[in-house]
């Protein structure tokens, strides 16, 4: 099965567009060597996938038919990233998700709730 293929149908990437850019940028690795999106992959193997700061990585356990359900992920995939780098990467996500800028980017759903408050006079009128 080609590694783009195989990306998008464990659920790493919601759409197979978005797995092969991920290959073409050489954020997928197969041991120490980047592929290419029509890469074949084998059960067994190990698959490494860059998520900034860390390499997360997998061992393939085999190969689905097609797209499968999130429940069926374990079936397939076995992740054998280090405790501590998870750890790190856990630490990345709630640093940058406390430090956004203001007026950077799309409004969160608290930042929406906040401007409607503003918008609306006591009475509940716009």
């Amino acid at each position: 099965m080609r590694i783009d293929k195989f990306l998008w149908c464990v659920r790493l990437f919601k759409t197979r567009s978005l797995a092969t850019d991920a290959v073409k940028r050489e954020q997928v690795k197969r041991g120490d060597r980047t592929l290419k999106p029509s890469a074949e992959v084998k059960a067994r193997e190990c698959i490494q996938l860059r998520v900034t700061p860390i390499w997360r990585t997998w061992v393939i356990v085999s190969l689905p038919d097609s797209r499968i359900g999130p429940k069926m992920v374990g079936e397939y995939l076995l992740e054998t990233t280090p405790l501590e780098d998870l750890e790190s990467l856990e630490r990345v996500r709630k640093q940058r998700k406390l430090y956004r800028q203001a007026g950077k980017g799309r409004p969160s759903k608290r930042d929406r709730r906040d401007i409607d408050r503003f918008n609306t006079d006591p009475t509940g009128q716009p």
